[in-house]
């Protein structure tokens, strides 16, 4: 079975736990989910899942290649320690592959995608980039080379990824000895956080304790609530937008800068990192997360509905595509994707409805309506990542 067609038996379950959260936040009388925000993140995992139709094989087909010309050993699949090991190993790769996403520009243009929510519930842990696979891969050839065939890669992957989906969660509190090993809510809620105190923390996906061997754990303060969102907010709904926000970003910096060192220190830089004389010149204003203002547009009953209805056939249609495309005709393949991307582009414009007036349903950090005042933040105000 194809992994596309894994995604698309696991989306029921994915629905109904957010569901689930959704009911029990209400109960609560703590909602974390806005309904422009969840058709966001969940449209980003429907591109990145069509958008891995046309990609899996290219990454699965180098890490198959370089396990077929240099694999030290030859691993069975039939053996379980070759599975167990696998997942571990995976995992390790995997803490360095997310670290290098928040440290290295070029990875975090990819990742900045799954970290442009600005609530933390289910629907985020599905909002996916669509171009991690031009450099992702790179981490996992240590798999290929030690001899994990490529079956081993391909099933650990899924697992650490599907994983990942539970954690993303503020209706789960602390969990004991188990946030002591494993990447639990409280532990990946820090890691969506923008606060300084939370900044670049908790890469591990399955297991936290790569994070505290190599000193990037951070324990959730309840007296510090965790502020979502990355601290150059994409303020839009549009997926396009989302995916190159910080590729074009990058690519103006490196324009811009008079050096050709500094052209490609930009890409290799930390986030946030600019060639003095651009940042001189173009200067961003600095980060304040006391006057940080959630993205929410009105966005009228109708539209609403509208959302939900279109909505509603993108998931249909994508599930037929995601089930049959391996059978498909590569033009038919091509044309399939580039019309549902076109149905997800109009569903960002729909709910973008309309910019709020002055001191219409503007948010604080913690959700709560402000007033409008004279905010030093606008669109891409500040960097994600800590002043290296």
């Amino acid at each position: 079975m194809k992994g596309a067609q894994v995604i698309v038996l696991a989306t029921p379950a994915f629905l109904a736990l957010i569901g689930v959260e959704l009911a029990i936040g209400r109960a609560r009388g703590r909602n974390g989910y806005r309904l422009n925000d969840a058709l966001s993140s969940i449209g980003l995992g429907v591109m990145s899942q069509i958008t891995g139709v046309f990609t899996a094989l290219l990454t699965l087909g180098i890490y198959a290649w370089v396990h077929a010309r240099f694999a030290l050993w030859q691993l069975s699949p039939a053996s379980p320690w070759t599975w167990l090991a696998g997942l571990i190993v995976y995992d390790f790769l995997y803490y360095w592959h997310h670290r290098a996403g928040h440290r290295v520009a070029l990875f975090w243009a990819a990742h900045v995608v799954h970290h442009q929510s600005e609530d933390y519930n289910l629907s985020t842990a599905l909002r996916q980039t669509s171009s991690g696979w031009l450099a992702g891969w790179i981490f996992y050839l240590p798999m290929a080379v030690a001899g994990f065939p490529p079956l081993v890669f391909g099933v650990v992957a899924l697992i650490d990824l599907l994983y990942q989906f539970w954690v993303h969660t503020e209706q789960i509190g602390r969990l004991g000895w188990f946030d002591r090993w494993f990447c639990a809510p409280s532990n990946h809620r820090v890691h969506h956080a923008v606060n300084d105190a939370y900044l670049d923390r908790n890469y591990g996906g399955v297991l936290i304790v790569w994070d505290r061997l190599f000193g990037t754990f951070a324990e959730e303060d309840p007296a510090l609530p965790c502020v979502y969102g990355t601290r150059s907010p994409l303020r839009s709904w549009n997926p396009i937008r989302a995916n190159l926000q910080v590729y074009a970003e990058l690519a103006r910096d490196a324009w811009r800068a008079p050096r050709w060192s500094d052209k490609l220190r930009v890409w290799c830089k930390p986030p946030g990192w600019r060639p003095a004389a651009v940042a001189a010149r173009w200067p961003k204003p600095a980060f304040d997360v006391a006057v940080l203002e959630r993205y929410d547009p009105p966005l009228a009953r109708s539209r609403q509905w509208l959302a939900l209805g279109l909505f509603a056939g993108l998931l249909a249609a994508t599930t037929l595509f995601l089930w049959h495309a391996h059978a498909l005709a590569w033009p038919a393949r091509i044309g399939s994707a580039l019309a549902l991307f076109v149905v997800l582009w109009m569903l960002g414009r729909l709910t973008e409805g309309r910019e709020p007036a002055a001191g219409e349903r503007r948010r604080d950090a913690n959700g709560a309506p402000i007033a409008d005042c004279d905010s030093s933040l606008p669109s891409g105000h500040a960097t994600r990542a800590s002043t290296p």
